[in-house]
């Protein structure tokens, strides 16, 4: 078999690719745009491990397809370069996140480059970047100049509600604003002062600061967003989060539910997606009700989408969060319900409504009056009511609700029944909407549908309530007390946010000695000194991180221009993304977001559409084995005594650290190395303590300042063989030094197939691989291991069959180490075999079947190389088509054949389905069921024909032994099937 070198080769056409500026595209054509992207990434300092090209060789081969089928495909990359975990190394050494941001860049470059990606990189872009933040920070400035205006569906500028406002106050005024937003005059608005206006205006802007109850993370230092907090603790570190009330920056994602909902309708994305976006937004229909509480002024409004339940009501649950708690609790509660909010408070909105298997719950001594009946109600505090959905209180119908009637049981409370069709028994409630309501005042004898609609007729003529849509979507958090992000282009005079000029932007981040908050609580920026527009103090608070991210799309179409963020022409030529691809788990996130940028950048016609991308694809993860290890020793550690004996686990796991925290502790078990080292143990232990929890196992709590001495820590494993155990820990993202033991029967050693993370020390370096096997290797086995969207466990069993497969299609180029090709005329069968696979690849890439594709590939070459075909004819369009997928050896291979341009400007070959017409056909011929012969047969043969055909054949004639058929069954262009 030839020698293929692909070191070398690949290497060559990498350089050449960047020589030549292959990749790099005009933003003007005669031929049709396709735009393919990415969901840029962060650059950690781990960089890529092999589930990470999985999606960007899938987009990649897409892109290549297209512009062999004639298309100007823009397929840019950048970064998603602000991020916590440069801030939290920055904390920890005090080098400055951009140093730190750089460096993890340019490793991920030199990996992404090493693949072979047809990136455009001279649009790169990173968000990080002062040139393009400067637009980030104009888009956030043109939302807080705006405002929603509903009877035009659309945000218009701020100007235009001073003048409505100036002309007739705001009782006509139909806009997305605060609930609390007071009805005032003309009058009353125009003899407002300057600072009264503006705090005014704050209730319509579509970003704006208010009190707001946050996610704050206080080993992170900054509030977190609520998909960026899973189960009570921060997705990146583990960390725990508590519920507070800051003031805080928001934008007014909720002015646009409607519009997110009935957006999806028109775009091409998983319908998973879609319907997690419709969970997230939650829109529902009912009605807000007020009831009394007794012997206060109070009322409790609740909304409810089942008023036909209201004479079910049997109890009322508020949120522990509600303002109305301390003032309704009685003396007798007041100790209870205190320490039930400080524990609910804590616990993250997804636990609380996940967690149904806990009832729990605190009764506040008062009551509230039933709106009809006029019935005495106890109130409750339950965490399964949450503060932001709705009114934050909730009418128990225990009948027709499970949460209500698991309540009910618990607590012994009446479960009365409103509906004829409702069966209830002792462990479920029933919330049938079939049969008539009973038990119901007015309501008696109505279908529930009817009696929804006549409820809520009752309700408004009553003037106790009022119809009302709802939505789960709350406003997005958007400020961040931490250093590494985007400043907000606000200053302060007179505590009134003003918005720094166009002609000063970017605001850069300035520089400070400590990347940790203030002694008086302050954000990182406070420490910077003499940081104020003109003696009035910026805004401390930075963007989080999806800014950037909710825009960059259209920054890619114009990346370099200083004067604005995309000029028009390059927005008419690209418009939007056609194909992009990322993963699922930022369906409510980044995807909701950029949506929501999207529209209002439409709005204001900035742009010109109101999708930022009309495909999507969630590629699946590429998963690896996490090796554990435990030692179990219930009896052989000090505990903390207040643990107390009783307290003991069971189980008690030996973890162990690396070497640099282990010589961290003194012989007394004191820690006494610095802060940031201090800081980084906390946090890697918490996380720890948090998955064994998770497994079952309890261990001490880590308490720095106690005197007893800390050996027993978490093990992070990444090679266990031969019974002695590599553990290695990564610290500040280098790897620190290896720790060995050998392993004794009190040891347990277990492993799973999980999500590949560095935090799971499961990952497997794309680099070894692409130095054993090549990048084409690597490139073409990925995609061979599964439907793109699924996930799939890492194993190599079968990359050597790949690696294999490029060599035999070397092969069929080369005699021994001589390039060889024929210009001779192609044989009818080698022409099926070629346009066979144009036909199944071309099919297979326009629906991402890409795993068959290998599979076409190498089946193709095993008929070309029994064939012995190296004829031109066949092999140059086979190089073509195999280019998308393995592009250095079809670039060296294309040159070879004598072209002197890429082979990303040829042209895909054209399918000619004469080639895969069949003149003959063989049909497998059975007797009384065993195959006994294939006899080949003309393809326009009658059924006749074929019948004496397969009687008269020798061989079948022997079976048959002399007897005269009972049936011959003759499937056309099947099989024969002869009974005798």
């Amino acid at each position: 078999m030839a020698d293929y070198n692909f070191q070398e080769i690949e290497k060559k056409w990498q350089q050449y690719w960047r020589d030549q500026k292959v990749y790099e595209v005009p933003n003007e054509s005669d031929k049709p745009k396709y735009y393919v992207l990415d969901m840029f990434p962060y650059p950690s300092g781990a960089g890529l491990h092999v589930g990470h090209p999985l999606g960007y060789i899938a987009s990649d081969i897409v892109s290549r397809f297209k512009r062999l089928n004639g298309f100007n495909v823009l397929h840019p990359m950048g970064f998603d370069s602000f991020g916590l975990p440069a801030e939290q190394y920055a904390i920890q050494t005090g080098q400055h996140p951009a140093i730190t941001t750089d460096e993890n860049i340019a490793r991920y470059k030199e990996q992404l480059m090493a693949l072979g990606f047809s990136y455009d990189w001279s649009r790169e872009l990173r968000t990080s970047d002062p040139k393009f933040y400067k637009w980030t920070q104009w888009i956030f400035k043109l939302i807080y100049n705006s405002w929603y205006n509903n009877d035009t569906d659309k945000a218009e500028h701020i100007d235009t509600l001073v003048a409505k406002l100036e002309k007739e106050g705001n009782k006509n005024i139909n806009a997305a604003c605060d609930a609390d937003t007071p009805i005032i005059s003309a009058d009353e608005w125009n003899g407002y002062s300057e600072k009264e206006q503006q705090l005014f205006l704050l209730k319509y802007r579509l970003t704006y600061q208010a009190e707001t109850t946050v996610n704050w993370c206080p080993a992170l230092g900054t509030v977190l967003s609520n998909d960026e907090v899973k189960d009570g603790f921060s997705e990146r570190g583990g960390h725990p989060v508590i519920k507070k009330k800051m003031p805080q920056w928001s934008m007014r994602i909720t002015a646009y539910a409607d519009r997110l909902l009935s957006g999806l309708d028109k775009i091409d994305w998983p319908e998973p997606i879609k319907e997690m976006q419709r969970n997230w937004i939650g829109k529902s229909y009912g009605a807000e009700i007020d009831f009394d509480i007794d012997g206060h002024d109070e009322k409790i409004r609740v909304f409810t989408t089942r008023i036909d339940t209201i004479f079910g009501v049997s109890f009322m649950v508020l949120a522990p969060e509600s303002e109305l708690v301390p003032t309704i609790t009685t003396d007798e509660q007041k100790q209870a319900v205190v320490e039930y909010v400080e524990v609910a408070k804590n616990r993250s909105e997804r636990e609380r409504m996940s967690d149904a298997k806990n009832v729990t719950g605190v009764f506040t001594g008062s009551y509230a009056i039933h709106p009809f009946s006029g019935d005495k109600i106890p109130v409750y505090i339950a965490d399964y009511v949450l503060a932001g959905y709705g009114t934050g209180a909730v009418m128990a119908v225990p009948s027709g609700d499970q949460r209500d009637f698991d309540f009910a049981k618990k607590f012994d409370l009446p479960i009365p029944i409103i509906n004829d069709a409702q069966v209830l028994t002792e462990t479920e409630a029933d919330p049938t909407k079939e049969g008539k309501i009973i038990n119901s005042d007015f309501l008696n004898g109505l279908s529930p549908a009817n009696a929804i609609e006549r409820g809520i007729q009752e309700v408004e003529k009553r003037g106790i309530g009022v119809r009302k849509v709802n939505y789960k979507l709350r406003d997005a958090i958007f400020g961040r007390q931490r250093y590494w992000g985007e400043p907000i282009p606000v200053y302060y005079e007179d505590e009134i946010p003003k918005l720094v000029p166009d002609e000063e932007l970017p605001l850069n981040l300035p520089k400070v000695d400590e990347y940790l908050p203030t002694e008086d609580g302050d954000p990182p920026l406070g420490r910077a000194k003499d940081w104020s527009h003109n003696g009035q103090p910026y805004e401390l608070s930075t963007m989080p991180g999806w800014a950037g991210s909710s825009w960059y799309f259209f920054r890619y179409m114009d990346a370099h221009n200083d004067g604005e963020f995309c000029s028009k022409k390059a927005r008419d030529y690209w418009k939007d993304v056609d194909f992009y691809m990322g993963g699922s788990e930022h369906a409510t996130g980044h995807l909701l977001y950029s949506r929501f940028w999207t529209k209002f950048l439409y709005d204001l016609g900035i742009i010109e559409v109101d999708e930022f991308a009309k495909k999507l694809i969630n590629q699946g993860m590429i998963q690896g084995r996490s090796n554990f290890v435990y030692r179990f020793i219930p009896d052989a550690i000090s505990y903390p005594s207040e643990w107390g004996n009783k307290e003991k686990p069971e189980k008690v796991v030996e973890i162990y650290i690396s070497k640099e925290f282990y010589d961290a502790f003194d012989d007394n078990g004191i820690f006494k190395a610095g802060n940031s080292l201090k800081a980084e143990f906390i946090n890697q232990i918490n996380r720890v303590t948090k998955e064994l929890k998770d497994i079952g196992i309890r261990i001490a709590p880590v308490d720095l300042n106690r005197e007893y001495l800390v050996q027993k820590l978490h093990v992070d494993v990444s090679i266990v063989k031969d019974d002695e155990l590599i553990i290695s820990e990564f610290t500040r993202g280098k790897k620190d030094s290896i720790v060995k033991f050998v392993l004794s029967d009190s040891y347990k050693c277990g492993w799973e197939v999980e999500k590949m993370s560095k935090s799971k020390f499961n990952v497997v370096n794309p680099d070894d691989l692409v130095s054993k096997y090549g990048a084409d290797t690597l490139r073409m086995y990925e995609m061979f291991l599964g439907p793109i969207e699924q996930s799939k466990p890492w194993n190599t069993n079968g990359i050597e069959g790949v690696y294999k497969f490029l060599r035999k299609f070397w092969s069929l180029f080369h005699e021994e180490d001589t390039f060889k090709v024929s210009d001779e005329q192609p044989t009818k069968d080698e022409l099926k075999v070629l346009h066979g696979t144009i036909k199944k690849v071309s099919e297979d890439v326009d629906r991402l079947s890409l795993n068959t594709s290998v599979s076409t590939f190498m089946i193709a070459v095993n008929e070309l190389s029994s064939l012995k075909c190296n004829k031109r004819a066949i092999l140059e369009p086979m190089t073509v088509i195999l280019s998308p997928f393995a592009p250095h050896i079809a670039e060296e291979l294309w040159h070879k054949l004598g072209n002197q341009t890429s082979v990303v400007d040829a042209s895909y070959p054209k399918f000619e389905e004469q080639y895969l017409v069949e003149d003959s056909i063989e049909y497998p011929v059975s007797v009384n069921g065993k195959m006994r012969a294939k006899i080949s047969f003309p393809a326009d043969a009658s059924k006749e024909e074929v019948e004496a055909g397969a009687l008269a054949n020798e061989t079948i004639q022997k079976w048959m032994d002399g007897k005269d058929p009972r049936k011959v069954i003759v499937v056309p262009k099947k099989i024969v099937n002869i009974v005798v």
